[in-house]
């Protein structure tokens, strides 16, 4: 909440409606025109030194650097405020911009214009980053045309917003690490996150079948209904999965192979005792704060692997654009 807090207090109503806009906004058509060799003032969520958020990231007006050959001018539509967006400017992430940056790791802008020798994009388009670092809290930008990636621009606007970072973590977890064939079961923790709900969406789609473990609340039947909604099986909460209970869910479908882990501590400990032997178990988060604990019987009795997995070293090992960050 504070980070809402934080942009609602430092934004105009006329960047957050351009960054974060409303369910159902649409941009207006972008007019037609060529790159300009002028430079002109944008608004931007900076930060020059790390620490916490509502402290270090600032309102600024920055000059908008002229569209040289290579590059595309960018008007950006809406940009999220993910947890690594968050760890990023307090210093602790994997990878780190020089500073100042500008905040914001994804969103999705559409094209103004572009240089003479760019030929993947045109005015009008759609367009998302590459990599992690881009800087997305801002109102306009010139990037390099290979550090963004074109979408399409019918889908909802938040779906593009948020294409490159979840679904993509998702369906690698799904694909990477076992061999899964339709049947097979997927166990998760944190399952109504931005993964989670990408994890379940994209395994009902590839014909599997997901527990998916959520924190205790008020409302938890509707958040149950509404997870079921979108293919989860089984939901069920972090004390649940302590009980002897759990055992009727696998009456009527295998253990799972592959567990997806963003909390650590006892609930990952959980998931690993839930693992079918060989099973793996791949951690992308650490929500809890807490270490990873497997007990030496489940190492060596059940031959159960731990993995960790970063979106932003998949891209570097597997794309030619690799590393790209963007300071102020």
């Amino acid at each position: 909440m504070w980070v809402r807090a934080l942009w609602e207090a430092r934004t105009p109503a006329l960047l957050r409606r351009r960054l974060l806009p409303a369910s159902g906004c649409r941009p207006p058509a972008a007019a037609s025109c060529s790159a300009s060799a002028e430079g002109s003032r944008v608004r931007a969520l900076v930060y020059g030194h790390h620490g916490h958020p509502a402290k270090v990231v600032e309102l600024k007006n920055l000059e908008l650097a002229a569209v040289g050959g290579s590059d595309v001018h960018v008007k950006m539509l809406a940009a999220p405020i993910n947890p690594s967006d968050i760890n990023m400017i307090q210093g602790n992430y994997g990878l780190l911009p020089q500073l100042p940056a500008v905040g914001g790791n994804e969103g999705v802008g559409q094209v103004v214009a572009v240089g003479s020798n760019v030929t993947g994009v045109k005015p009008g388009d759609w367009v998302i980053p590459a990599t992690a670092g881009l800087g997305t809290w801002r109102t306009e930008a010139v990037f390099s045309e290979e550090a963004l990636i074109g979408v399409p621009s019918d889908i909802p606007l938040q779906s593009a917003a948020t294409l490159g970072v979840n679904p993509c973590t998702a369906y690698r977890m799904l694909k990477d690490f076992e061999q899964l064939q339709p049947g097979d079961s997927v166990i998760q923790n944190a399952s109504n996150s931005g993964v989670g709900q990408a994890v379940i969406q994209i395994a009902a789609a590839l014909g599997l079948r997901t527990i998916n473990v959520v924190r205790d609340r008020p409302d938890l039947q509707k958040l149950t209904d509404r997870l079921k909604n979108l293919g989860a099986e089984h939901v069920i909460t972090e004390e649940e999965l302590r009980t002897h209970e759990m055992k009727n869910v696998f009456k009527d479908m295998p253990p799972p192979r592959l567990a997806l882990n963003c909390v650590g501590g006892k609930s990952s400990t959980e998931l690993l005792r839930h693992l079918a032997p060989g099973g793996t178990m791949v951690t992308y988060g650490g929500m809890a704060k807490q270490p990873v604990i497997a007990s030496v019987s489940q190492l060596i009795f059940k031959d159960l692997k731990l993995r960790g997995f970063w979106l932003s070293q998949w891209k570097k090992d597997h794309s030619p654009v690799s590393g790209i960050v963007s300071p102020v």
